[in-house]
């Protein structure tokens, strides 16, 4: 009853592990890592959830920051150089004879590209392709805007239809944006980026690190086949999602760092998936030693007890031969007393018997 009891409170121990002792024991006891793993899949997954979850409330408030700096060095623009456009039913369109293009140097959202009569998708991509070589920047088309930031793998694209029509919005002038940012609802605004790239950041970046995940316990797996350790599939998968941790904070620190001082960090994937792999690695050969060192125990208990046993056997053999060294003694000793009684009875015949 008590052995079950106990059994009982670790598990309760287990279960009751919070977020931020997982996230600790991640980075700092690579030992916690196999009792964390037989927690499930369920729990590792949970993990992840939550983890991701962070780094996409951290993009989400650095590029709502972006944007209400943006919005306020826009205005200016807008009422001094911009030329007139208007918006209706999910068209944008500038009074401009050619694109509008503002250099990196002249906004703090990057590279500008403004053109509200391209219909071509070849000249699209060239637009694409400049604004990913100056590593930030914003294109500006009819129907929609396509935003890179160097804190984000690839672009993301809104559409004006669905923006403007979840804040109720059909139609507006260049006047009409100038009064909108310059009263208490442009909040609306900053939600409503708040939760589209809310939405968009922890979806990509929770298939990012699921894959990551993925491939890591590949790696994982080979390492056990090396190491020649069994394991279950599902338990280094469980041990990649924890080993991933620190690299994803490094990643929050780099998105981060990046909404203040822009720069670029060229191999940091590689850095990313290296450390992870070497805090995996490193689980993996700490289990292994551990799994040695149960065996040195287990064989050290073994050769004991046949020590023990090989000892109970000569006690048994000693004690067997001293019994029947007594009983051969007793029997001598039977058989002496046994011919004295004889000779003793020989002794003892009356006289007149040979009569």
């Amino acid at each position: 009853m008590e052995k079950e009891n106990k059994e009982k409170e670790v598990n309760n121990k287990k279960i009751k592990t919070g977020f931020f002792k997982k996230v600790w024991y991640s980075i700092a006891k690579i030992e916690k890592y196999p009792d964390m793993a037989a927690e499930g899949l369920g729990k590792a997954l949970g993990y992840l959830v939550k983890i991701v979850f962070l780094l996409a409330i951290i993009l989400c408030f650095g590029m709502t920051y972006q944007t209400y700096n943006l919005v306020k060095e826009g205005i200016g623009y807008l009422q001094n150089e911009f030329p007139e456009f208007s918006y209706q039913d999910g068209i944008l369109s500038v009074v401009s004879e050619s694109e509008i293009i503002i250099s990196s140097e002249d906004s703090i959202a990057g590279k500008t590209i403004i053109d509200t009569k391209v219909e071509e998708e070849q000249k699209i991509n060239q637009y694409i392709n400049e604004i990913n070589e100056s590593g930030e920047g914003i294109i500006i088309l009819k129907d929609r805007a396509i935003i890179k930031n160097s804190a984000v793998a690839g672009t993301i694209s809104y559409s004006y239809q669905d923006t403007f029509e979840s804040m109720g919005i059909n139609r507006f002038t260049k006047q009409d944006v100038i009064n909108y940012a310059n009263s208490a609802q442009i909040l609306s605004l900053y939600v409503s980026v708040f939760l589209t790239i809310f939405i968009y950041a922890f979806i990509m970046y929770f298939l990012t690190t699921l894959s990551n995940a993925i491939l890591l316990s590949f790696f994982g797996y080979i390492t056990t086949v090396l190491a020649r350790i069994k394991m279950r599939y599902v338990a280094i998968f469980n041990m990649s999602v924890y080993a991933l941790t620190l690299s994803v904070i490094l990643n929050m620190l780099y998105v981060a760092v990046n909404f203040f001082i822009p720069f670029k960090m060229e191999y940091f994937q590689v850095m990313y998936i290296a450390v992870a792999a070497i805090y995996l690695v490193a689980a993996i050969l700490l289990l292994k030693t551990d799994l040695m060192k149960k065996q040195m125990e287990l064989m050290k208990i073994a050769e004991a007890q046949e020590i023990v046993k090989k000892e109970m056997e000569e006690k048994e053999q000693n004690k067997e031969e001293k019994e029947k060294e007594e009983q051969r003694k007793k029997d001598k000793e039977e058989e002496k007393n046994k011919k004295q009684k004889e000779k003793d009875d020989v002794g003892n015949e009356p006289e007149g018997s040979n009569a």
